[in-house]
């Protein structure tokens, strides 16, 4: 029996009482666009936001800070790597890293209250370093209130689609993980909650994600 199969079972085994989200590209749109475009060169900032390649290795950097590591170390060999010019974009990107999130997924916010007014557990699990998380909740801070905890990566030092960082959140929370969905925008994490028992799903958008919620038996 597969992955899939076991969590159908268990879905059949326990009723679902808690949802646990992933954050950008879930419940907040990260984009790199707003916080750069009219300060660094617009080829190059077209270029990064088409997201098609990591040719200034801001994405590898930044997961890099995910994973837990100082953004006084990453910035040094980011330097070393690619120079002071992007050297310098990154910098802003980290320190005005509230402009590349622009706004909340549409319709999340009223998932997430709608989950809260039944009385579903609701809770966050991201990639994201701890050097920039504040941006989220102080930005969002009906995201801080609607969601009974969040474990951050960057924070504790393991990311996803580790199982470590899975079953910290279950443990952390007091979660079954039968009785558990996750949405997450990358297929790698969902796999990752798979493996530890977890529904996984991956997400599109909030409409579907309702649909599945409510497929799942779940009474919003």
């Amino acid at each position: 029996m597969d992955t899939t199969e076991n969590n159908d079972v268990a879905n059949r085994n326990g009723e679902i009482r808690d949802v646990m989200f992933d954050f950008c590209g879930v419940l907040l749109e990260l984009n790199y666009r707003p916080c750069l475009q009219g300060h660094f060169p617009q080829e190059i900032v077209d270029t990064l936001c088409a997201g098609d390649d990591d040719v200034y290795g801001f994405f590898a950097a930044e997961a890099r800070m995910d994973a837990g590591e100082d953004f006084a170390e990453v910035i040094k060999d980011y330097r070393k790597q690619y120079g002071d010019d992007l050297a310098t974009m990154f910098s802003y990107y980290i320190q005005h890293y509230d402009d590349a999130l622009p706004q909340m997924i549409d319709g999340m916010e009223s998932l997430l209250t709608d989950l809260h007014g039944a009385g579903y557990g609701v809770w966050g699990l991201t990639n994201w370093s701890s050097e920039t998380f504040h941006f989220a909740f102080e930005k969002f801070p009906q995201l801080e209130r609607l969601l009974q905890g969040t474990v951050v990566s960057g924070v504790e030092k393991m990311h996803k689609p580790n199982a470590d960082i899975f079953n910290l959140a279950l443990n952390r929370f007091g979660l079954e993980a039968a009785q558990t969905v996750f949405f997450d925008d990358t297929q790698a994490n969902v796999d990752g909650a798979k493996a530890v028992g977890i529904t996984g799903t991956r997400f599109h958008d909030a409409s579907t994600a309702r649909s599945e919620l409510q497929r799942l038996g779940v009474k919003i």
